[in-house]
């Protein structure tokens, strides 16, 4: 009897955990300038990192939110300046922005690979 009711839990588990997706910021993004984009969780929070490119393994943001919107930091691998960053997702592309004092800001438009 016992050991059919851990396997029917370990069998609920299972299915129950399957269901769930992940963000949908997870994934690999080529970026405005042709570089991939390794957006994964970490710690509580999704890093930014390039796979290609001359800055290829910078971690170059870090961001919280859940479905379409998200918010962190952003840092530009050219000049290793961070800035206050948002993201949003509209189907496969995703829009980020990066500010200085929230009036000065610049965007690019990634594409989910």
């Amino acid at each position: 009897m016992i050991r059919t009711f851990i396997l029917a839990t370990a069998m609920t588990l299972a299915t129950t955990t399957a269901g769930f997706s992940a963000e949908p910021i997870v994934g690999n993004w080529k970026t405005a300038s042709g570089e991939t984009a390794a957006i994964a969780s970490c710690g509580g929070a999704y890093c930014i990192t390039l796979k290609t490119g001359k800055h290829a393994g910078k971690r170059i943001g870090s961001m919280n939110g859940s479905g379409e919107s998200y918010t962190g930091e952003i840092t530009d691998p050219a000049n290793d300046k961070t800035y206050s960053g948002s993201a949003s997702i509209e189907g496969s592309s995703l829009k980020m922005q990066g500010c200085v004092l929230k009036i000065l800001c610049k965007s690019q438009t990634w594409s989910r690979m």
